[in-house]
Parts: C-alpha cells; structure tokens; sequence
C-alpha cells in the first residue's frame, strides 16, 4: 500500500514549479489515461468568491437526489481528501495515495494542480460517479479542470479582483478567463455580477451558443423555511445552487433536502460549547470576501453578539493578497484584533498588519486563539479569517482533528 504522506511530500515538490496555465499537457494526459473526464456529466463553477459553496450545495442536491456525486475543490482546510469527494465522503487515503502515485509516475510534466485534478477525474470514473460539480482552480479559460467536455452546467459565482497578476486588472478581463469555462449547448447560470462582467459573460454565451438560465429564487420551496443554519446570509451563492439544481431536474424536495444536508467546513461555519465560546470560521480571503464577512457581522444581524466589542478577530493572509484592504473592510466590525501568520510561506508578518491596523500580536495559532478568547470571554465571537490555511489551522485546534500539510498552490 503507497503511504499518503509520502505521495504528497512528492506531490508537494510539485509546488515549486509554480502555476502554469494552459490546457496542452492535460488534454495530453487524460488521452493516455483514457479520458476519464468524458465519463460523467459535469456542473462547472467559477468565480472569484463562493465556487465552494455553491459546489458543496450541489453535490449535496444531487446526492439527495440519489445520484452517484463527486467533488472537486481546492484547497483542503484540513485533510488533502477533501479535495475529492464522493457521495460526500472524502477518498480514502490508500485510494488517493494510489491514484496521485500512478499519475505523477506517468506524466511528470504535470504541474502539481494538474496532476490533483486528473486524479480527481480517475477517481470519479473508478466509483460509477454520474455527476460531477467541479470547481475552477484559478481562472477558467486556461485552467486544468478545463479539459472537460461541454458541462451540463456552467457556473460563475462572483466576478471581482483577485490573481490580478495572472487573471489582468479590470473585471472585464477578469470575466473573460472566468467565461472560457462557458462551452457550446452548456446551461449557463450566473451570480450577481458588475455589469461590466455580466456584458462578457452574456457575450460568452452568444458567441459559443450556450444558454444563459435566470437566477431565480434561491428557495426551492417558497415560502417554506430551510433549516440550514445562517442560509439567509448566503445570498446569491444558494441561488446559484438552486439554479442549478432546477437545471438538473432536480425536484424542490430534493433541493431541499440537499440544502438542509449541506457540510461545508471553514466557510461561515460556527463552533461552540453549549452556546458558549462561539467561534466563527470564515475563509475569506480576498477584498470581496471581506465585504461579505463584514455584512454578516452586523450586530444588528449576528444574533449570538450585541455589540462589536464582543467580537475577535483572529486575522492572517498572505501576502499574494490585497490583505490592506481586507483589514481596511473589516477594521470596524470586531471591537479586537489578533494577528497572527497562517502556517504556510508568503505570510504576512503580524507586526507589519498590527502597524497598518492597530491590533495584538500572537507567536502562533493556537496562542492567537486563546488570547483573542480571553478579550471577549465565553459570551463573546471569536471570528478567524483572512486566509484558508488560518482557519484550516484553527479548525483542526478547536476540534482536535488530524490534518495533512497546507500547500499554497
């Protein structure tokens, strides 16, 4: 049996090499494993902010629907398994290590993402999966996941600035990569966009005789409750799902059902002890994230709190990111800070972000957690964000999980 750790300390190597964007060595790859994306239909999703969301809510419908379910996302908050979900279980260990294993020894030209998706795609056709939700590593156009055929659905979530430095500066280039993933007969469902990215995703659509499918209610039952905890604050993301959803053919019951059977670790996620020692779990990790957090910590809003200064935040990024303006963003709505460097390189130093935005400054994560408990007391929110590995880290602390290494890529 191949040992998991010792597969992604290879597979991590990989890193090194950096992105490369383009569709040549993975269309090249899946021939020679005999095109496993081919074997299942697929809803596609892109966007700058809630690709996972909306991929977690869709498995989750299609599962409740009886279909035979994968997922695809990246990156893992705590076990590199997640990545690749069937039916809502991880791949387990043996498997993954196997099918990563057999991939890297026979295309190693492959960047480290390529060869995780192509994996995922083995791994989908090995189980009998029927539909795949996958999610858009970076971009769209040029992205490894791009490969697939036609998707039943495609998806983009949010258009907003982020990987600048690969995707160009202004939305309507930003639209553009993430539009490529809209294919010929494919459904084409869209969040609320600038109308700048709406005019490029419509433009899309014309040019490649796609289908764009209206929004809708993001109730698949109107009217009657989902008990899916704070699925109000969740917005056009949960439209987009039960957009897609309808497109599937999948009955409201169903929808339901899937929504209220959702997990989606890390990402408006709260822990807590009898109703005390709340912590709110959040990934965002860009400028438009930090909006959507700093709405849902509305005192007005957040009902466990009555104030701001019964918030802490627990903050770190990286510095590939616009982490200036996010603390700009969510400078108001917590009365504390904790900085701290999430466990990966490109950290930002915490001195340098407690200079920018006054704050405390903690040696590691779990010191910044408990320092950023001991100013709000059991009553208060702690609230970790900024960055996926942070709140990868915290999750797996407060929780006392095993976890695999944080990769940056």
């Amino acid at each position: 049996m191949t040992e998991l750790r010792q597969v992604l300390g290879r597979l991590y190597g990989l890193v090194r090499t950096g992105p490369k964007l383009g569709l040549e060595r993975m269309e090249a790859a899946c021939r020679n494993f005999g095109n496993p994306e081919r074997s299942f239909e697929v809803v596609h999703v892109a966007g700058t902010n809630g690709k996972g969301t909306v991929c977690a809510f869709v498995a989750s419908m299609a599962k409740a629907a009886g279909r035979r379910t994968g997922m695809f996302t990246s990156p893992h908050l705590v076990k590199f398994s997640e990545r690749i979900q069937v039916d809502g279980s991880p791949l387990a260990d043996d498997v993954l290590a196997e099918l990563v294993d057999a991939v890297m020894a026979r295309e190693p030209e492959l960047t480290f993402f390529e060869v995780v998706t192509l994996a995922a795609f083995l791994a989908f056709r090995d189980a009998g999966v029927e539909l795949a939700v996958v999610e858009v590593g970076l971009g769209g156009r040029l992205d490894a996941t791009n490969v697939i055929a036609p998707p039943r659905v495609a998806a983009i979530t949010r258009v907003a600035f982020d990987h600048m430095d690969q995707l160009g500066n202004t939305l309507t280039s930003i639209a553009s990569e993430k539009a490529g993933i809209i294919k010929p007969g494919s459904a084409v469902i869209a969040g609320k966009l600038h109308p700048d990215a709406r005019a490029v995703v419509e433009g899309r659509v014309l040019e490649v005789g796609a289908r764009l499918v209206p929004l809708g209610s993001p109730e698949p039952i109107p009217g009657a409750p989902l008990g899916y905890p704070r699925v109000a604050m969740l917005g056009s993301n949960l439209a987009v799902a039960t957009a897609t959803g309808r497109e599937l053919g999948l009955t409201p019951q169903e929808m339901a059902r899937g929504i209220e059977a959702t997990s989606w670790p890390g990402r408006n996620e709260l822990l807590h002890r009898n109703g005390q020692d709340i912590t709110l779990l959040d990934a965002a990790h860009n400028p438009d994230g930090a909006v959507t957090l700093s709405h849902l910590l509305d005192p007005t809003l957040l009902a466990e709190i009555d104030s701001r200064r019964e918030i802490s935040l627990v903050f770190g990024a990286l510095r590939t990111k616009n982490w200036k303006a996010m603390l700009r963003r969510l400078e108001h709505v917590a009365g504390h800070r904790v900085y701290v460097s999430p466990p990966v390189d490109l950290a930002v130093e915490p001195n340098e972000m407690a200079r920018y935005v006054r704050g405390d400054v903690a040696s590691s994560v779990p010191d910044a957690l408990v320092r950023a408990r001991a100013l709000v007391g059991h009553r208060g929110v702690v609230v970790v964000t900024g960055s996926s590995f942070l709140v990868g880290a915290a999750r797996a602390l407060l929780l006392g999980l095993e976890s695999d290494p944080p990769v940056v890529s």
